[in-house]
């Protein structure tokens, strides 16, 4: 057997001195840029926080020669969500070199710093869809083409030399080629901006000052970057559009103010500014507080607002990508998780003492904080499953399984826990099976779920009346449900809420209505239902046709008489 240890291998190598932490770093990005996807694991884990760390001790441009070279292979999502966590540079060789697919692309993109997104436009390879994203988050394609930063710096002291003469007459140094073609192209980007010179306010012609930036405004301002106070008015703005937003305090919707008070993030908030024609009309907000280093006194909000997206395609086009509720849950999800891997890798550190000895109470503060960490991944994950079998961009895997067999190991093995309390489940079944066209473990979550609900919100004594049956092509199961949730209204039953009935066994992290709820929704999502019948639940799953007596199967499947 052959196993791949690359990476424990790497892991263990001692980097004591700068070369081998590049090496080290070199051989990180290497590996973790051709992983799979969805690979997961301590060792994983592991590999990105000693990736982080050995990144804070090399300088930026070292890095950014590693991005570039030709060899290396970013197929990553996880990895370039974490290495466009670093450095505006870094970040913008990450996205120049990452080779992802249209459906990472789309996932990742919102996650990415918005200082960051912009160099995407640069690129030449992106699907249509993606390219459709950043146009709806407001990424127009206005940055320069890329060019080495020791060029342009030449180009800066090329012009200041010659300061004195208009831009059109600038002619190309005779030190090279290259620096006449970034000229060129600073020229060519000058000439495509649409934007008019704002008319003087007198005769009085103006004196040449600098404040060409100022003066130059765009039409109407599709997008821009801000500061703002504590009370939301603006104290930074971009050039160009700063004379009309700096100063002016955005309106404060209820919404915001609620937001405003628990000083979190501003998520694509709707409002409207009065004021220059540039300006002026609705937009949209996304910023983030940010707070004094040193005292940790709330300062105010760092953002962007931009116009909200109309895009107008033909008609031959492929339409907008919109976002549905679904979407922005699972999307929450994915950025939630990645906090939560970071604090269980760092306690799982802790509690294996791998950087060296750890008290034995830190140890098991440690093993807790992993343990918790686990249960919130779970309760993500039925969140997601939730929302994707709900909004119907999930299916459930197909098979053959035997509902009252199942349904019968299911109550043995609640047993158990019920015997000793005088509870359980009371059995009435046909001596037939029920085969339903499901694949074993996705039957077994929703039997799961929802014997372990009952049995666990049902009082000691307390028996439960289950039957199995086939009608009508269905299979069918009933159950009688506990007089703690008999007393619930319908809607209240499906409605979840932590700690709303008290459960000896738990289904699920949100209760026993959440659990009801995803139970119902795989039900649906395979064809069948989960309703309450007046004290009962009944779940309902297609039935598969049981072959006929005396009739066997040949090798390719086709049913064969007896003789």
């Amino acid at each position: 057997m052959h196993f791949d240890d690359r990476l424990g291998t790497v892991l263990r190598m001692r980097a004591d001195g700068g070369g081998l932490r590049r090496i080290q770093f070199r051989q990180l990005l290497d590996l973790l840029g051709t992983s799979p996807a969805e690979a997961r694991g301590d060792q994983i884990d592991l590999a990105y926080l000693c990736l982080s760390e050995i990144g804070g001790e090399i300088p930026p441009g070292e890095r950014i020669a590693m991005l570039r070279d030709p060899a290396l292979r970013l197929r990553s999502p996880r990895l370039v969500a974490v290495l466009c966590g670093a450095e505006p540079q870094v970040a913008q060789a990450t996205l120049q070199r990452a080779q992802l697919s249209p459906e990472q692309w789309l996932d990742l993109i919102p996650a990415l710093p918005p200082g960051a997104r912009p160099a995407l436009r640069q690129r030449g390879d992106l699907p249509g869809e993606v390219k459709a994203l950043l146009v709806q988050l407001g990424i127009t394609d206005r940055a320069l083409p890329m060019a080495e930063s020791a060029a342009i710096a030449a180009c800066a002291n090329d012009d200041d030399a010659d300061n004195d003469q208009e831009n059109e007459t600038i002619t190309q140094p005779e030190a090279g080629e290259g620096i006449g073609a970034i000229v060129r192209r600073i020229e060519a980007y000058r000439r495509a901006k649409s934007v008019v010179e704002q008319p003087g306010t007198g005769d009085s012609p103006r004196l040449p000052l600098g404040e060409e930036h100022v003066l130059r405004v765009p039409d109407t301002v599709r997008a821009a970057d801000f500061a703002s106070d504590a009370q939301l008015r603006i104290v930074w703005c971009d050039a160009g559009v700063a004379p009309m937003l700096v100063g002016m305090r955005l309106n404060r919707t209820p919404a915001i103010d609620q937001v405003l008070r628990q000083r979190q993030p501003l998520c694509a908030q709707r409002l409207a500014l009065a004021g220059a024609p540039a300006i002026s009309g609705q937009w949209q907000v996304d910023a983030a507080p940010w707070f004094d280093p040193l005292t940790g006194q709330f300062r105010g909000y760092r953002g962007r607002l931009r116009r909200p997206a109309t895009v107008t395609a033909p008609a031959s086009a492929n339409p907008p990508v919109t976002e549905s509720p679904a979407d922005r849950i699972r999307q929450m999800l994915h950025e939630l998780r990645t906090p939560v891997n970071a604090i269980q890798g760092f306690a799982e550190v802790i509690q294996q003492q791998l950087f060296g000895p750890t008290p034995h109470e830190y140890r098991a503060l440690a093993a807790g904080i992993v343990g918790d960490a686990a249960r919130i991944l779970s309760a993500f994950e039925e969140l997601e499953r939730l929302a994707r079998l709900e909004s119907g961009a999930m299916e459930l895997t197909a098979g053959d399984t035997d509902l009252a067999q199942l349904t019968a190991a299911t109550v043995a093995q609640l047993s158990a826990h019920t015997a000793s309390r005088s509870s359980g489940f009371v059995v009435r079944a046909d001596d037939e099976p029920l085969p339903v066209p499901l694949d074993r473990l996705e039957l077994e979550r929703i039997v799961w779920r929802l014997l372990a609900t009952l049995a666990g919100t049902s009082a000691p004594g307390e028996q439960l009346k289950l039957r199995l049956r086939a009608r009508d092509g269905m299979a069918r199961l009933e159950l009688a449900l506990p007089a703690s949730l008999a007393a619930m209204s319908d809607d209240t039953l499906f409605e979840a809420g932590v700690g709303a009935v008290p459960q000896v066994i738990s289904a699920g992290v949100f209760g026993a209505g959440f659990a009801l709820r995803l139970a119902r929704a795989e039900a649906r999502a395979a064809g069948g239902d989960l309703v309450r019948k007046g004290d009962k639940l009944r779940l309902t799953l297609p039935g598969l046709t049981l072959p006929l007596p005396g009739h066997t199967h040949s090798a390719d499947g086709d049913s064969v008489g007896s003789a």
